[in-house]
């Protein structure tokens, strides 16, 4: 996933939704845009006052950002006190008529990394593994792993550089975008690299983290993430449309998009957009995206992978911010775990294998062809889910959380 997966400071992750969380930010309490003063106060939300937007408002945003980003299709499910709200846009598959459909199923991207996180805590409820643990007691190969410790693997403080930000990674996606990814691959790419600073000592999305923490969770819970994931996650909470799929795999369950990118990943590697020429070619319509439907996501694996549906990830995400697989205190320290991402933007944090935009708790997602967002406010009783089946936009834009700001805008007046 670009945002989320690949880029060289891949905390556009979040400070990309940070636009969204800028026009958020006036709905919080005890927050600014500088760092609070602790963890808990960033958790701290209240409720607002929120403007009814209606189908055609919502249709109206979709189609707008849609039509300038010159997205395929895209999905937008809002729910309010008020009710829920669908809007579908446009063609999973460009030239022709292929309606796109909430029960459809995308590739997730990081939003994977709300269940890797998610599964960790359980262990931790469960006494198999504590927060404090160094990531040497399970892995003694981590470069400063005597002073990494679990928490700092969930909250993106390690300090384990990046190996989606390897020029090898993004060549091999370009010349063999089959190829299966073992997650020891991925994490001799890390390795190979310095880290950028010493646990503790700073904030860089880093999906290496994320790798570390599934096979540490395969570890301690005796099976496959894909089957824990089931167990524990998808299964309880009845998520028929969710599926983790085998390195083999690289197919998407039917029905599904199409999922589209202008470039190569190299040509996005350390910018997410185009150069300018590209750029104007896409416009006029002389370069026409890639269907980058079927790459193997085994790259992404735990920090990436995951497939759901729109309808899901309503489902997930109100879980997810609701506590409803963890206990109540553990759900509070998890929420209280976020903090800001740099020390000038209090708006976008990160926590626990989460984040916080505004007063939405949730993630986001993007692998090369489908870009999403999921949050819940669950104050405000507030949820939105969008994606879109081309990632990234051309210039540089993560579609979906373009969508996402525009609609967040009307329901939280400033």
């Amino acid at each position: 996933m670009r945002t989320a997966l690949r880029r060289t400071d891949a905390a556009r992750l979040i400070a990309g939704a940070a636009a969204a969380a800028l026009v958020l930010a006036g709905c919080t309490s005890n927050q600014s845009e500088t760092s609070p003063t602790s963890s808990t106060a960033a958790a701290e939300t209240s409720t607002a006052a929120l403007q009814k937007v209606d189908l055609a408002a919502l249709d109206g945003i979709v189609k707008r950002v849609a039509e300038n980003l010159q997205i395929p299709g895209a999905v937008a499910i809002l729910e309010t006190p008020d009710g829920r709200q669908t809007v579908k846009y446009g063609t999973g598959t460009r030239d022709q008529d292929a309606p796109v459909d909430p029960t459809e199923h995308i590739r997730i991207g990081s939003n994977t990394k709300t269940m890797t996180g998610t599964v960790i805590l359980q262990l931790v409820q469960e006494g198999k593994i504590a927060l404090a643990d160094p990531v040497s007691k399970f892995r003694p190969d981590v470069p400063n792993g005597d002073g990494i410790t679990i928490e700092q693997l969930l909250d993106m403080r390690s300090g384990l550089f990046n190996y989606s930000e390897t020029a090898e990674l993004n060549e091999t996606l370009d010349r063999d975008p089959q190829k299966q990814w073992k997650p020891e691959e991925l994490l001799t790419l890390a390795f190979a690299n310095p880290p950028y600073f010493p646990p503790g000592q700073g904030y860089h999305y880093s999906n290496t983290n994320t790798v570390l923490l599934g096979l540490i969770a395969e570890n301690l819970d005796g099976k496959p993430l894909t089957q824990i994931f089931q167990s524990r996650l998808y299964g309880p909470l009845g998520l028929s449309g969710t599926t983790f799929p085998a390195a083999a795999d690289s197919s998407l369950p039917a029905p599904h998009p199409q999922g589209y990118m202008f470039g190569t990943n190299m040509d996005t590697l350390t910018d997410p957009a185009l150069p300018e020429p590209m750029q104007a070619a896409a416009r006029n319509g002389t370069l026409a995206p890639n269907d980058v439907t079927d790459v193997n996501p085994s790259w992404a694996w735990a920090a990436g992978a995951g497939i759901s549906t729109a309808n899901d990830l309503v489902t997930w995400v109100q879980a997810l911010a609701g506590g409803r697989l963890l206990g109540a205190d553990l759900q509070a320290q998890r929420l209280a775990s976020v903090q800001p991402t740099a020390p000038d933007n209090g708006a976008a944090q990160y926590g626990w294998g989460i984040a916080k935009m505004g007063p939405m708790f949730g993630h986001t997602g993007e692998l090369p062809g489908f870009n999403s967002f999921m949050g819940h406010d669950p104050d405000n009783k507030v949820t939105l889910v969008v994606w879109a089946n081309l990632a990234p936009a051309a210039d540089g834009q993560d579609p979906a959380t373009a969508m996402a700001k525009e609609i967040l805008g009307q329901v939280y007046p400033t």
